[in-house]
């Protein structure tokens, strides 16, 4: 049973929402989220992680377009 399932809180400042994922705290501060927290893990609620997946979209899509085989 992982940290998630035993219901840790959202590792986003001002944010105590129950968390849904854990990802790398590194990837969570270079898309601009505020993490609290010296954790190798960020732990993020619903709401942080849409935002998350919006703020790396361009990055996702320009490393599939770099690894595309033609």
């Amino acid at each position: 049973m992982g940290r998630v399932a035993k219901g840790v809180k959202c590792s986003v400042s001002g944010c105590g929402k129950e968390t849904i994922r854990s990802l790398s705290a590194a990837k969570v501060k270079s898309a601009g989220l505020n993490v609290s927290g010296s954790e190798r893990r960020a732990y993020l609620c619903k709401a942080h992680y849409k935002e998350y997946k919006k703020r790396t979209k361009k990055e996702k899509k320009v490393e599939q377009w770099r690894y595309k085989a033609v």
